[in-house]
């Protein structure tokens, strides 16, 4: 979303979080600390010096596909782990670009949810999808929804996938949740920073979402509702990780934080970090603290979509 090839550039990263508090790097490891259902305390351990590792050029391919949806050309970046075997079962990372930018740019951009991703896969093993998904203003319309689809099951049968984690940041961030709660059954887990839970309230962008969306609110007001992943909690029985700034004024973050608090009554696994002092940004820190929430959740045994959460993380200040 703005500016057009990025989530947001305002210069808010080290504002304190109203749901999380970081620790001090301690040893080898930085330890990262966030209140979980307001007793149980999650650890993420990253290692000393992970940020911004990178992937190997060799490991990059740029994929294109003939859409079913409407028989155009479409574009995905595909990453395979170091060491990769098509034989071995491997969980897949799914990032979502901004309004504006495409495939590359959470493969290619600095920035630091895209790093943050990046440097999951690859701590992970996993292997890294960055579509178009009918860039560059998307919103997760009808063909960029029939496009993930494809995708998806495509690799299933040509990779042995096991867990499929979605993510995304800005209009990305929204819609990975929109995917979500449209097709529960091909998405494990969810991290969404900056997004918008709520397409029927929201007013920017209007004339991209309304070429994806077919319409505009007064035309087709079930197309907006049926992508507002605040409508649809009860489908969102994947841990999910949210990342908002208090203070984006470009996807304003209360219905993210409506939704999440749902969820948490709900007793879903679930992490919000909420930095009141933020804008239209996740930090590094913050984005991998819900990458590794997500991911390690996912693959937890006890994660399967059919069943119901038994864990939600708390939206209040951590005291």
């Amino acid at each position: 979303m703005k500016p057009p090839s990025n989530p947001a550039d305002e210069d808010d990263k080290n504002a304190p979080s109203s749901a999380i508090r970081p620790t001090q790097p301690a040893g080898p490891l930085v330890k990262i600390a966030a209140l979980v259902a307001g007793t149980m305390l999650l650890n993420v351990f990253v290692m000393a010096g992970d940020e911004g590792r990178g992937i190997k050029e060799s490991n990059i391919k740029d994929v294109t596909f003939v859409s079913s949806s409407d028989k155009t050309e479409q574009k995905y970046v595909l990453v395979l782990p170091d060491g990769f075997k098509a034989g071995q079962p491997h969980d897949m990372l799914i990032a979502l670009h901004g309004h504006g930018s495409d495939r590359w740019q959470f493969v290619r951009d600095g920035r630091a949810e895209c790093k943050a991703v990046r440097d999951a896969a690859v701590r992970h093993g996993m292997i890294l999808v960055s579509p178009d998904y009918r860039a560059k203003t998307s919103w997760m319309g009808p063909k960029a929804e029939a496009d993930m689809v494809q995708i998806i099951q495509e690799l299933k049968k040509q990779y042995r996938i096991d867990k499929v984690v979605i993510s995304g940041a800005s209009m990305g961030g929204t819609g990975c949740l929109t995917f979500a709660v449209r097709q529960v059954a091909l998405v494990n887990g969810v991290v969404s920073m900056n997004g918008t839970a709520n397409l029927v309230d929201y007013d920017k962008f209007q004339d991209a979402i309304s070429a994806s969306f077919g319409g505009t609110k007064a035309q087709v007001p079930d197309e907006y509702k049926a992508r507002s992943a605040e409508f649809w909690p009860d489908k969102l029985t994947m841990p999910v990780g949210f990342a908002v700034g208090g203070k984006d004024t470009t996807v304003p973050p209360e219905s993210v934080v409506r939704l999440a608090d749902n969820l948490k009554k709900q007793n879903r696994k679930v992490l919000l970090v909420n930095r009141e002092a933020g804008g239209h940004s996740t930090n590094y820190e913050d984005a991998t603290t819900i990458l590794e929430f997500v991911i390690t959740q996912v693959k937890s045994p006890s994660s399967a979509n059919t069943q119901p959460a038994t864990a939600g993380a708390s939206t209040k200040p951590a005291r």
